[in-house]
């Protein structure tokens, strides 16, 4: 079948996915076309502004985030492929669009769409992400390593609360993989970055290293211990987490937005109700060898779930008119 999937941009595609740091969205999108080629459709990628001619129909129409690509994309099975919140549909410049279009709403797991407003009509799908490779392969068991906690995921996510906590958590190493290269050096994000970073360097133990390509970035997290993360009420996936979990990695974090549905808690990981559990959960972890194997193993056992085939053919249910 055509399909048409576009984003609000820059174009990014499958083959840029190793070489640099991206962030969540650009990487999904760039993975769902790859997968829908492999299955034998017609992939056409467009992306906001672009001068491109377009078909006049196609069977599968995808729209990520925002319902005004509808305006400039083809006929078809219109869904709207949502990665935030999806509160911000209820402002008139997006709710208008999405009225005129009404195409079918995917949200990424249970949290995110009990985001959804009640009142929109249409057909409503979750479709969990997959991780991208090097992730969807899960490494070999490895021995307990040495004490160093990991953060991988956007500075503005809570590392400044993190980093406030760590002195009371007192062991090892704090390593945060995180800055605005993520997302393609926003000079905006970059900006509202830099006093949480500098704020977290300057806590002894915590040491700040620039967003890695996703192979450098299993191979470090292969080396740590485990992931702490707090989570964010605007998380409606985490992929940070989720490939945490994918390397073998024993991840400790709060019941914020989506971020516990990434582990099995008390299994894989560690879903903290307050601070002084995830506190105790994250000292536990880096201390206790025989619980740290426990839960390693456990991650590795759970696999990295779903793969993008299995994405891309659930999207091709919404073709027909199917939930997922």
């Amino acid at each position: 079948m055509r399909i048409v999937l576009a984003n609000e941009g820059p174009r990014i595609e499958a083959g840029v996915i190793g070489q640099r740091p991206l962030g969540g969205v650009e990487t999904a999108v760039a993975l769902l076309a790859q997968a829908f080629q492999r299955r034998g459709h017609e992939v056409i990628l467009h992306f906001e502004g672009e001068r491109a001619t377009l078909p006049a129909t196609a069977a599968l129409v995808i729209a990520t985030r925002v319902p005004r690509l509808f305006g400039e994309l083809p006929r078809g099975r219109r869904v709207l492929w949502l990665h935030n919140p999806a509160r911000y549909l209820r402002k008139p410049r997006h709710a208008w669009p999405l009225l005129r279009a009404r195409p079918a709403l995917v949200t990424l797991g249970h949290f995110h769409a009990s985001s959804l407003p009640r009142w929109l009509p249409g057909l409503r799908a979750e479709i969990p992400l997959a991780v991208a490779p090097p992730f969807d392969a899960s490494p070999p068991e490895r021995m307990a390593p040495a004490p160093v906690a990991v953060f991988t995921s956007n500075p503005l996510r809570g590392l400044d609360e993190l980093a406030r906590l760590w002195p009371h958590i007192g062991c090892g190493e704090l390593h945060a993989y995180s800055g605005a290269a993520t997302y393609g050096g926003d000079p905006r994000l970059a900006q509202r970055a830099a006093p949480i970073l500098a704020q977290a360097e300057a806590v002894p133990g915590v040491r700040l290293f620039a967003p890695l390509p996703r192979p450098e970035l299993q191979a470090r997290l292969i080396q740590a211990r485990c992931m702490l993360y707090l989570g964010d009420p605007g998380e409606t996936f985490c992929l940070a987490v989720a490939e945490a979990q994918a390397a073998g990695l024993p991840c400790v974090v709060m019941d914020r937005g989506a971020v516990a549905e990434r582990i099995e808690d008390g299994l894989t990981g560690v879903v903290a109700r307050n601070e002084a559990g995830f506190i105790a959960a994250a000292q536990a972890l880096l201390r206790d060898d025989a619980l740290w194997l426990r839960m390693h193993r456990a991650a590795l056992a759970r696999g990295p779930g779903p793969n993008w085939n299995d994405v891309a053919q659930s999207f091709e249910t919404l073709a027909l008119g199917s939930p997922s």
